[in-house]
């Protein structure tokens, strides 16, 4: 048995990535002169999984998967080939997916929750403020559907990802563009985990986010 499939027609998604990563000029700014900035992109080719899944080789996804020649290719593709070792809800430790949200405030709330949890494994006590770009994308495709399906409850658990991501790996494996789900992090929120790279369409950067937390223990403010 599997999910449904539903024709999703959602335009203005919401992904937050730290600004970090938006800004493709942090090497040049280490370099005192060309030569050393060539011998720093050498560097980063050896060790970014976003380059190495470009000259493919890496080997949870394809290079014939990846993205070229459009705005915004690399943000896309970065999603898929840097993957968390252990995974995210819907996908594991060798291929990543894009996960966005359908409302900024679910995108908001997701994003929180995480920082959050990272704040907390170390003890941090202190104000601490981390801004994120918010990449919008357009989606015109067919997804496996478990909103208001009881049968994948067990994907939504809050603490663990061991049945989402045996999920994910099946529809993975069979063709599946993704899969949409209700929000873990915000109740009434929408959320997607897109698998495959050509389907995340008219990506462009929106506002800046920025969270401030106070501490671990409380819960961010915005702006």
């Amino acid at each position: 048995m599997t999910p449904r499939i539903t024709a999703v027609r959602q335009d203005d998604t919401h992904r937050l990535i730290p600004s970090r990563y938006s800004d493709d000029s942090v090497l040049a700014s280490l370099a005192d002169d060309e030569h050393q900035l060539q011998d720093l992109f050498e560097l980063e080719g050896a060790t970014n999984d976003r380059l190495l899944g470009e000259a493919n080789l890496l080997p949870g996804i394809s290079i014939h998967e990846l993205l070229f020649g459009i705005p915004y290719a690399r943000i896309v593709n970065a999603a898929f080939t840097h993957a968390h070792p252990l995974g995210s809800r819907f996908n594991g430790g060798e291929r990543g997916a894009w996960y966005a949200a359908f409302e900024s405030e679910t995108a908001v709330a997701e994003v929180a929750f995480h920082k959050a949890l990272e704040l907390l494994e170390i003890h941090w006590s202190e104000p601490e403020a981390f801004t994120f770009d918010d990449y919008l994308a357009d989606f015109r495709a067919d997804l496996h559907d478990i909103r208001e399906d009881a049968a994948y409850v067990r994907c939504l658990d809050p603490d663990s990802y061991v049945s989402s991501q045996m999920l994910a790996r099946e529809l993975l494996s069979s063709g599946s563009g993704g899969i949409v789900y209700p929000s873990v992090r915000r109740t009434s929120g929408t959320c997607l985990a897109c698998f495959r790279p050509a389907l995340v369409t008219n990506v462009r950067q929106g506002l800046t986010v920025r969270l401030t937390f106070q501490n671990s223990n409380l819960p961010p403010i915005l702006g």
